[in-house]
């Protein structure tokens, strides 16, 4: 028997992610994308979702670098413009924190996660990316 974690949205989404692949729904009844996944899409109520896979190329919308100790490199949160239609908060690897840029083009990688974290998404630059 499937547990709840398991049955849910975000049970779903995670089994994508362990496949390295990055899902989201998209509400039939009106075609728009949702991110993070839900069991009710938040504009039309309804429960008529669907799950696709992105092909996981985005734009850069906003950066920051984060300075969580003074002895410790910072690192990177950006919110990342999906292709398919939807936002989602982030960081861009390889690459430093300082020099990721509103407008570049970014791809996705799945972090594998291990016993105490699920996997995650994170993006690298697009090749030929500025």
């Amino acid at each position: 028997m499937q547990s709840l974690k398991e049955q849910s949205p975000l049970g779903v989404y995670l089994e994508h992610c362990k496949k390295g692949e990055l899902a989201y729904q998209v509400c039939t009844d009106d075609n728009t994308p949702v991110f993070f996944p839900r069991a009710v899409a938040p504009k039309s109520g309804s429960t008529n979702l669907e799950w696709r896979v992105s092909k996981g190329l985005g734009t850069v919308y906003s950066t920051t670098a984060v300075y969580a100790a003074k002895d410790q490199p910072p690192h990177n949160v950006a919110l990342i413009d999906i292709d398919e239609g939807f936002r989602m908060m982030s960081r861009v690897e390889d690459i430093d924190p300082l020099a990721v840029k509103i407008g570049m083009r970014v791809k996705v990688r799945i972090h594998p996660g291990d016993d105490k974290q699920p996997p995650y998404p994170v993006f690298t630059p697009a090749e030929g990316a500025k």
